[in-house]
């Protein structure tokens, strides 16, 4: 089944090799996890399928090729159009409910007693971010029902897309009120990253709570830049493993 849609400005987007990593364990939760600009899914699935999260299914897709305008106009792999990685540039909003839609298609079919979430890097995270907010307001901006029910976000180095209308939105009635309370968010970031500013990063965690997210853990790390390292990825391997309640690795 098709959700939303996968057209942008008038191009019908096609979107590059989606990569899985099956779960080692009892299947418990999946998640989709999204690349950072100019990237591919590949990387990721093999650095997930690293983690000790023998219970969780990983599906990670690469992006479509596109004009980028923060590039000026050079096209590379990106899940929304792009002037500038902050709060503050130019919200593609069809580009991110396009990338919405196509998550929500990954993730439409997984077993129903099975957890979902979403998670990504860098523009990854912001198309994450927006995932939420869709998710807690019931709908993607262009009207559409969001079709499933999301456990967990999680958005490494990252920033929150249509920051500046998330407020309104989830106040805008009492279940997306109750459905943004309830949804645990991830956020990590560097204090040395110059690619999405810090404040950037810590910005983004204080909308979100203000606008209803009570639970968005924000963590920071010290002369870390645009990129992971060992300690994070074992911090949201923790996190996972403790919001969705998976199984206790043996040994």
């Amino acid at each position: 089944m098709s959700y939303g849609g996968s057209s942008s400005g008038g191009r019908r987007l096609e979107y590059g090799r989606t990569y899985v990593v099956r779960p080692k364990g009892r299947h418990q939760a999946t998640i989709v996890w999204l690349h950072g600009l100019g990237d591919n899914g590949a990387s990721w699935s093999q650095l997930l399928d690293s983690l000790p999260l023998p219970n969780i299914k990983w599906i990670c897709p690469t992006a479509p090729t596109r004009p980028v305008a923060a590039f000026g106009g050079f096209p590379c792999t990106a899940w929304f159009d792009v002037e500038e990685t902050s709060l503050d540039g130019r919200d593609d909003i069809e580009g991110l409910d396009a990338s919405a839609a196509h998550v929500a298609n990954l993730l439409s079919s997984e077993p129903s007693d099975v957890r979902l979430g979403i998670g990504g890097f860098s523009m990854g995270a912001a198309a994450a971010l927006h995932s939420a907010a869709c998710y807690a307001h019931g709908r993607f901006t262009n009207g559409i029902a969001y079709p499933i029910t999301l456990s967990v976000v999680v958005g490494l180095s990252g920033w929150l897309p249509c920051s500046r209308t998330l407020r309104s939105k989830i106040e805008s009635s009492q279940t997306a009120l109750r459905r943004a309370s309830a949804l645990p968010i991830l956020l990590n970031h560097g204090r040395a990253d110059e690619v999405v500013t810090y404040r950037n990063g810590e910005r983004s965690a204080e909308i979100l709570r203000s606008s209803g997210f009570q639970y968005t853990y924000f963590k920071a790390y010290n002369r870390l830049g645009h990129y992971t390292v060992p300690e994070e990825m074992d911090d949201v391997s923790k996190w996972l493993s403790s919001r969705l309640g998976l199984d206790r690795p043996r040994g």
